[in-house]
């Protein structure tokens, strides 16, 4: 990963909910730079170019006057260029997809393919995205309400899957639980029978939820039925008989050959 993203300068993680992407993204800026050459902004359906690039903000002293202020995209990339030429700086767009992208990227969309030539912006300047800045997007694949990330965008990044039934995710989850809860291994099958049964990888259930501090089956059973759970039921509504096989103590009987009592659980 980290020689795609210094190959082709930006990169997109997607996939379910709980499979780490922000936290890998995150990792892989650590390894790049340190944490002062590090932004960190999150997309949502009200983000705009004002807020991303670059717009026109009220003057805190003058209320009724306004002044041309710079978003993250723009301050980070004038740090690059002005303060270390030399050193990454790393950019991470948590949920990505949430925004009107074509709106919110405006002019990045030939910036990111052409790095160091200038174009005249939506306010007038003149700007230019140098080399040494890194973009890592996370994309969540379960929400297919949110926008899409149209070709145009994706052919400038890279697009990596993060799937729990994929290496290296499948081997994360029984390696931590083999040193923080020996006895609880059987939660790797548990979720390999429900990711089974959801039948959609877009829709899989990440390992995350069963990587809390001082697991316990208890908390296990408390993360499934009161995260997990209320997002099979909109996955599935109007369905009810396939929640039914993917409650905790049914999917726990299936994987550990034992008789439950689900109610009384």
């Amino acid at each position: 990963l980290l020689e795609m993203l210094q190959d082709k300068k930006q990169m997109i993680l997607q996939g379910p909910p709980g499979t780490g992407k922000t936290f890998i993204a995150q990792a892989l800026a650590e390894q790049l730079a340190t944490p002062d050459r590090v932004e960190l902004v999150q997309f949502h359906p009200g983000t705009a170019y004002e807020d991303f690039v670059q717009g026109l903000r009220p003057d805190p002293e003058n209320p009724q006057a306004f002044h041309l202020s710079d978003g993250p995209l723009v301050r980070l990339a004038n740090r690059a260029r002005e303060d270390d030429p030399d050193m990454l700086y790393v950019l991470i767009i948590d949920e990505i997809n949430r925004a009107n992208l074509p709106a919110v990227f405006g002019e990045l969309y030939f910036l990111l393919e052409y790095r160091g030539q200038e174009v005249t912006m939506t306010y007038g300047s003149r700007f230019s995205l140098p080399e040494n800045v890194l973009i890592i997007g996370t994309m969540n694949t379960a929400d297919r309400s949110i926008t899409a990330v149209d070709a145009a965008l994706r052919r400038r990044f890279y697009v990596v899957d993060v799937r729990p039934e994929q290496s290296p995710l499948d081997e994360i989850l029984p390696a931590w639980l083999a040193v923080n809860a020996p006895d609880l291994g059987w939660l790797t099958d548990l979720l390999i029978r429900a990711n089974d049964l959801i039948g959609d990888p877009d829709r899989a259930i990440g390992p995350s939820h069963f990587m809390q501090r001082d697991m316990t089956e208890e908390k296990a059973e408390r993360a499934w039925r009161f995260s997990v759970l209320p997002t099979l039921g909109e996955l599935f509504y109007g369905q009810p008989e396939r929640l039914e096989d993917l409650k905790f103590g049914e999917l726990k009987a299936v994987v550990t050959k034992t008789e439950t009592d689900v109610d009384a659980d």
